[in-house]
């Protein structure tokens, strides 16, 4: 296999896809090497198989506002690869949707579900609809819509989309009550669902709980600890909320939090009260920050800025993907990062990776720092078909224990002779291994 020619027919084919092409080329990179170990690899055509999804749905979702008014998004859902399991990657309802971001997401999905450990296979979904603005009659409408045309597509062992940008727990209830209508069944058929009727306890947490567990061990790895250190994070989302909540519970100080509108600066680091009131400007539908500012005097509001300017020890992108540029990246080195994980997906570009680890800077990709969150959706799955639900105890010591073993294999495949440890190389190269193995014995399907 040789990485730039399979990545120029793919060009010719999707040269418009920018997202899908960025993750592919970083896998096919990390990978060539082994992948050319295993001759049986190529001629079964594991990559050409695997770089193209089994299926693409995209359908049409009418659907009628407030004012009487008939709307028309379009929705899609990207079914991977489901070597190792169903199906299984989150909603996201924004209006940046495209089938590129599906794809790329997709594609990321089937190497983060495999280094869980758990039977998922890799899938992603949503529509170009934007809940931001809309009544809850708005978006529950728009949910059924959406559910009417996807329905016959999903299923407990079929497909198991989650939440994502713009899904939380209340498009998850409209989602799957219309589900439950229209299949007239009571299934884990989506993950994220409310705790009366199926859901797991600490899932919306999971994402930024998992994200610093495995920051822990990356800094464990260099007889390090989390007290004491500062943070930067952005975005203020369900994982950027979970990871500032983890940080500062162990003893990190998270200084910077960021919204559409800049971000904060806050010196003296967020506390139980600050993390409190977020929540609530978040919950009120409003996603700028500059309010905190206000409430908060200690702290500067930067408008139109990332917070990546700031000194800190560690960075957590936890926005959305390219958030970190290279020339973020500079800054970062400059002011004397020590370690940046992504806990969004493909939270930086290809130009800040090199830029880190040229600079020897500790970096892990989001497919490795962010799988807790569908780890604990894996662990939801299994709840669900079992019929019980487990104390918040055992689905965190089970987060826990995930998140060590995904941990240890990207050290075991990305550690390198000097000593520093290509934790994206490692990343790719444990997840590409198991589900390369999985289709190789399951024969050309």
């Amino acid at each position: 296999m040789k990485a730039k020619e399979i990545i120029a027919t793919l060009e010719k084919k999707y040269g418009h896809e920018k997202e899908y092409l960025q993750a592919v080329h970083e896998v096919l990179e990390s990978i060539e090497d082994v992948y050319n170990q295993h001759p049986e690899f190529e001629k079964a055509r594991i990559i050409e198989r695997l770089v193209e999804p089994d299926r693409i749905f995209t359908f049409r979702v009418t659907w009628v506002d407030d004012k009487g008014d008939v709307q028309v998004n379009t929705g899609y859902r990207v079914q991977f690869n489901n070597a190792i399991g169903p199906y299984k990657g989150g909603l996201r309802f924004h209006d940046s949707v495209n089938i590129s971001i599906l794809k790329f997401l997709g594609f990321e999905q089937i190497f983060k579900n495999a280094l869980t450990s758990l039977p998922m296979g890799g899938g992603k979904g949503g529509s170009d609809f934007s809940p931001r603005g809309r009544s809850a009659n708005e978006i529950m409408r728009f949910c059924q819509a959406f559910m009417t045309e996807l329905w016959h597509n999903i299923g407990p062992d079929t497909d198991v989309p989650a939440g994502d940008i713009g899904v939380g727990a209340r498009e998850i209830g409209y989602l799957y009550g219309w589900y439950k209508k229209l299949a007239r069944e009571h299934t884990g058929v989506l993950t994220g669902k409310g705790l009366t009727w199926g859901g797991s306890l600490i899932r919306p947490e999971a994402t930024g709980y998992g994200g610093v567990y495995f920051v822990q061990h990356m800094l464990q790895e260099k007889n390090q600890g989390l007290k004491g250190k500062t943070v930067s994070i952005s975005g203020f989302g369900n994982v950027a909320w979970g990871a500032a909540q983890k940080a500062t519970e162990l003893g990190a100080k998270v200084v910077t939090v960021s919204g559409p509108d800049g971000y904060i600066y806050d010196k003296t680091g967020l506390d139980e009260e600050k993390i409190a009131f977020m929540l609530e400007l978040r919950a009120s539908g409003n996603d700028i920050v500059a309010p905190y500012a206000d409430k908060f005097p200690e702290s500067v509001f930067y408008a139109g800025k990332r917070p990546w300017e700031v000194k800190v020890d560690i960075a957590l992108p936890c926005a959305t993907q390219n958030e970190l540029n290279g020339e973020d990246a500079k800054k970062l080195i400059a002011n004397g990062v020590s370690l940046v994980a992504e806990i969004s997906n493909m939270g930086c570009t290809p130009e800040a990776i090199e830029a880190f680890q040229k600079a020897k800077v500790n970096f892990a990709p989001g497919k490795a720092v962010n799988a807790g969150g569908v780890a604990t959706s894996g662990l939801e799955m299994t709840q669900n078909a079992a019929h019980l639900n487990w104390p918040a105890e055992e689905v965190d010591g089970k987060l826990h224990q995930i998140m060590s073993s995904i941990h240890q294999a990207c050290v075991d495949h990305g550690k390198q002779k000097d000593g520093y440890i290509n934790y994206v190389k490692g990343a790719n190269i444990a997840g590409f291994m198991k589900v390369a193995r999985a289709m190789l014995e399951q024969g050309v399907v």
